[in-house]
């Protein structure tokens, strides 16, 4: 199942997506549900499996679907499809990502220790606040000149601290920073317009709990394409579970905490995203997440 977030001149709504049709998730009175958080609540306050909570709000109303993007008169404008309280990213769960992070630095051997290590390295990324959904701009800090797009897998926390869903996430990162030392890292990664996610959550029933999943970055500067590269989740020496796990451990998280992967995509080390560019990020079977770059 993918689920969906947008508004239109009335009200916003989240909306279960087949194909590129979609049916409105309303509430025991007839209201939309609005956010994604509070139908997870009411999914395990009903002590009902999300996805079958889902499809029983719309069988029971006999809700048709309708085109989200059909009207070209209509106002619809594609959300994050979630607000999340707290965003994590993890790092160094690609070899890539790895060689990346010892070159920015110039360390040897930190990378290594951390990619072998029992322990995965978990840091906090951003709030609701930094957080920008589809078609929303990522930003660059005024202070960097170096600063990259992070194509990531990320998982969605429910009531348990369970994975219930996975969306598409872009983890800016300001490597020029970071390359000073290390212990810049927050600096790099936690800033306005640092973190896009979107554009819908697709639960674990449909892909699984360590999904296989294609993952594309692509990189348009004035409407030519300057990057392209592509992994997949499978790469990853890390497993959700590991992750999600270590992220937890002694460590109380709130319903609908967002965790970033880690990417397994590195642009060329002479390369940097300028003000107007476009980044695209697509992970098969969840949609593509497209972002106009902001300098600050």
């Amino acid at each position: 199942m993918r689920i969906v977030r947008y508004r239109d001149e009335r009200s916003t709504y989240l909306g279960m997506l087949k194909g590129e049709k979609v049916a409105i998730i309303t509430m025991d009175d007839g209201t939309p549900f609005s956010c994604f958080i509070d139908l997870m609540k009411a999914a395990y306050d009903n002590d009902i499996e999300l996805t079958e909570f889902v499809r029983n709000r719309i069988e029971e109303r006999d809700f048709s679907y309708h085109d989200l993007y059909e009207s070209k008169t209509n106002s619809l404008t594609l959300l994050s499809p979630i607000d999340p309280p707290e965003v994590w990213g993890c790092g160094i769960t690609y070899k890539s990502s790895r060689s990346a992070r010892e070159f920015e630095t110039k360390t040897k051997g930190l990378y290594d220790l951390v990619y072998e290590a029992e322990r995965p390295e978990i840091f906090f990324k951003a709030t609701a606040s930094r957080c920008v959904g589809p078609n929303q701009e990522i930003c660059i800090r005024g202070d960097s000149k170096w600063t990259v797009p992070e194509a990531e897998l990320a998982f969605i926390l429910g009531p348990e601290e369970e994975v219930v869903g996975f969306t598409v996430g872009n983890d800016v990162s300001a490597r020029d920073i970071e390359g000073e030392n290390p212990l810049y890292l927050p600096q790099a990664k936690i800033y306005r317009g640092c973190c896009a996610l979107g554009p819908t959550i697709v639960t674990v029933d449909e892909v699984g709990k360590e999904p296989d999943l294609e993952v594309e970055c692509k990189i348009y500067r004035e409407g030519e394409l300057v990057f392209k590269g592509s992994t997949r989740t499978s790469k990853m020496k890390r497993r959700i579970e590991e992750l999600r796990s270590y992220l937890c451990r002694f460590n109380p998280v709130p319903v609908g905490t967002v965790c970033l992967t880690g990417t397994g995509i590195v642009p060329p080390d002479d390369f940097a995203l300028r003000d107007g560019d476009l980044v695209e990020i697509t992970i098969e079977k969840i949609g593509t997440l497209r972002n106009p770059v902001k300098q600050l």
